[in-house]
C-alpha cells in the first residue's frame, strides 16, 4: 500500500492531529504495525491492520479491547497514579464511533504510541521479576471483571481437551503419512494426556475459575520507560480473554525461562532456567496474590508444563497433518519444534518437586 493509501483510512479516525506518513514499525506475526507521524515531525500513533483471518470476530476483539483498556484506565486513577496515559493504551474510535474501520477488505485500528517508551527481547533474573510483576499487575486489575463480560478472541486457545481432540483427529486421518515415524513421541504424550486435562475438571466441578489472562505473556510484550527503565505498561492486547490463570504464568514459563530456543536442534541446551522461573514467579505473586485461591497458587509451576505439554502437541499435530498451520523453515521443522518442546517438558517434570516447593512460601 502507498503512504496517500494509509492517509486516506486514517482520515476516518479521530485524531488530535493531521498525519502525514506512516511506515512499517516492530516485528509483529500476526497483524501489519504502522508508526504515525504527523505535521509536527513527531511519531504520534500506531496504525495496525487487523489479522481477521485469526481474529475473526472483530467487533469482539475490539470490544475486548476497550474494556480492558477503560477498567485498567479507572485503576490508575483510583491509585492515584501519575502518568496514566503511558500506563495504558489508548485506541481512538474511527468517526463513525466504532472501535474500528472497515474498508471494505480489511479491518484497522489507531492507537496512541506511548512517547518515551520502549520494550526489550532479553531475558534475565531481574527482568523476568519485573515481567512478573507487571503480569500479576495486569490480571489483579481486571480480576474484578465480571465471568461472561469478555468473549474469547481465539476459541479455545489453551483449552488442554480441545487441543487432544485435534491431536487424535490428526492420528486417525495421518494426513501426510508421517504417523509411523513418531510413535513414540505420540506414546509420551498420551500417557499424560489425563494429568494435562484437569484445570478443565477443576472447572467443571467449581474448584477452579476462569479469570481474563493476557494469554502472550512475553517479555516484549511489556513497555519499559527508556529513562528510569521501570515498567510502563502491558500491550498486545489481542489475546486478552477469559482463561484460568496458569496459562499466563504457564506460558512466560515455557519461553522465558527455556535456555534454549523453541526449535533448538541441539536438545542439550533446551533446559528449564530456574532462576528465570524464581524471579517471574516472585514478581508475578508480588501483585497478583491478592486475588490468588490457594489451589491457584499451588497449582503455577503445574502451568508451565501444561504450556509446554500443550505447545509439543501443537506442533506434532501440524507435523502429522503435513505443516498446514505453523510456518516452518525446512520439511522437519514441526519435529524438531516438538522434540524441543518436549526436552523442556522433561526438564520440567525433573524440576517439578523443586517448583512445587517453591510455591509454599504464599501457601
Amino acid at each position: 500500500m502507498t503512504n496517500d493509501t494509509y492517509l486516506q483510512i486514517l482520515s476516518h479516525f479521530a485524531l488530535e492531529e493531521n498525519a502525514v506518513e506512516a511506515t512499517p514499525f516492530g516485528n509483529g506475526h500476526i497483524n501489519d504495525t504502522l508508526k504515525v507521524t504527523t505535521a509536527s515531525g513527531t511519531a504520534k500513533y500506531i496504525l495496525q491492520r487487523i489479522n481477521h483471518l485469526i481474529f475473526r470476530d472483530v467487533d469482539m476483539l475490539q470490544n475486548n479491547i476497550h474494556i480492558v483498556t477503560s477498567h485498567i484506565r479507572r485503576k490508575l486513577e483510583e491509585r492515584n497514579e501519575t502518568d496514566i496515559d503511558r500506563k495504558v493504551l489508548t485506541f481512538l474510535p474511527a468517526k463513525d464511533g466504532k472501535q474500528y474501520y472497515h474498508d471494505g477488505t480489511n479491518y484497522w485500528r489507531v492507537c496512541r504510541m506511548i512517547p518515551d517508551s520502549k520494550s526489550l527481547e532479553e531475558i534475565t533474573p531481574e527482568l523476568s521479576y519485573e515481567a512478573g510483576k507487571a503480569f500479576g499487575d495486569f490480571q489483579s486489575m481486571l480480576a474484578d471483571i465480571p465471568e461472561g463480560t469478555l468473549g474469547e478472541t481465539i476459541p479455545d486457545f489453551h483449552n488442554m481437551a480441545f487441543r487432544l481432540q485435534q491431536f487424535h483427529d490428526a492420528l486417525k486421518d495421518d494426513a501426510a503419512g508421517r504417523l509411523y515415524r513418531v510413535r513414540p513421541l505420540v506414546d509420551e504424550i498420551e500417557k499424560r494426556a489425563k494429568a494435562m486435562c484437569i484445570q478443565e475438571d477443576l472447572y467443571r466441578e467449581g474448584k477452579l475459575k476462569k479469570r481474563i489472562n493476557h494469554c502472550d505473556t512475553k517479555v516484549n510484550n511489556i513497555l519499559f520507560d527508556v529513562n528510569s527503565g521501570k515498567v510502563l505498561c502491558v500491550i498486545d492486547l489481542d489475546t486478552v480473554m477469559p482463561g484460568f490463570v496458569l496459562s499466563d504464568i504457564g506460558d512466560f514459563i515455557r519461553t522465558g525461562a527455556n535456555t534454549g530456543a523453541e526449535d533448538d536442534m541441539n536438545l542439550d541446551n533446551v533446559n528449564v532456567n530456574m532462576e528465570i522461573f524464581k524471579a517471574y514467579t516472585r514478581g508475578y505473586m508480588e501483585t497478583a496474590r491478592s486475588f490468588l485461591t490457594p489451589l491457584e497458587i499451588g497449582m503455577l509451576p503445574y502451568g508451565g508444563r501444561l504450556l509446554t505439554y500443550m505447545q509439543t502437541v501443537r506442533f506434532l499435530t501440524d507435523y502429522i497433518n503435513g505443516d498446514t498451520y505453523y510456518k516452518i523453515h525446512h520439511p522437519e521443522h514441526n519435529l524438531q519444534r516438538t522434540k524441543a518442546q518436549f526436552k523442556l517438558l522433561l526438564s520440567l517434570e525433573e524440576h517439578a518437586e523443586e517448583m512445587d516447593g517453591f510455591m509454599k512460601e504464599w501457601l
